[in-house]
């Protein structure tokens, strides 16, 4: 099975690309550029959920794995967490991925897209994979949040875990990844490194290289799991 990893930018794939063997080859897509190694197919595909759709269906949709089609997406790279249940430098893996800011403001407050009667805000990985990635990782499993605006105060951090208890960390790209793997009927995963607690911006206590290099570490373990991983196991499973 071919797995399809997409980061935003491309130092998070040069972390995961580092935790596989074997010789780098190199496939163009519209705007993009394929490493691959082995099973593994990673792409660099932007900043944001409408940039990580799009690059992930021209990755899907491309051809470049005519041969071995793609059985995974996995959404990958650092990110915010909700300290202290994910600490600077742990990994969360995804039971969940939610579009936390797609909705709509009124005067009761904010309601996200379903509310409104159409659309999804939520995706759900294979339970049975999430389990499988975390126990092979140290991951914790739980929610994580895609936004657009990065949380940049206590007071958002606070209305994202009323409106989204038990989330575990933010990110960009995470429901942009899902949306393009559901289309073409891929599953789906999303796997972080936390660099920074969500909330007030203080660049000075971001432990970037920690999470890159945890990255490689996950990927590394995980592995096995995510090549193995028999995509037409019970989704419920």
């Amino acid at each position: 099975m071919r797995v399809l990893v997409v980061t935003a930018v491309p130092v998070e794939r040069d972390a995961v690309t580092r935790a596989f063997g074997g010789a780098e080859e190199r496939v163009a897509l519209p705007g993009a550029e394929l490493h691959r190694r082995g099973a593994f197919d990673v792409l660099a595909g932007g900043a944001g959920p409408a940039a990580a759709a799009a690059a992930t269906a021209f990755a899907l949709a491309s051809g470049a794995s005519a041969s071995a089609p793609y059985g995974l997406v996995v959404s990958a790279g650092i990110g915010g967490a909700f300290t202290p249940v994910t600490p600077l430098g742990s990994l969360v893996v995804a039971d969940g991925i939610v579009a936390a800011d797609l909705g709509a403001e009124t005067a009761d407050g904010f309601l996200p897209v379903t509310a409104l009667g159409f659309g999804r805000d939520r995706f759900t990985p294979p339970p049975a994979l999430v389990r499988e990635v975390a126990a092979a990782t140290g991951a914790a499993a739980g929610p994580v949040l895609t936004v657009s605006t990065v949380t940049g105060s206590a007071e958002r951090a606070g209305a994202l875990l009323a409106a989204h208890p038990g989330a575990l960390a933010e990110a960009m790209e995470g429901f942009g990844v899902a949306e393009a793997a559901a289309r073409a009927d891929v599953p789906v995963l999303e796997v972080r490194a936390v660099s920074n607690a969500v909330g007030p911006r203080d660049r000075d206590a971001w432990r970037i290289g920690d999470a890159l290099a945890a990255l490689t570490g996950a990927f590394g373990k995980a592995a096995p799991v995510l090549e193995g991983w028999n995509s037409h196991e019970d989704l419920e499973g």
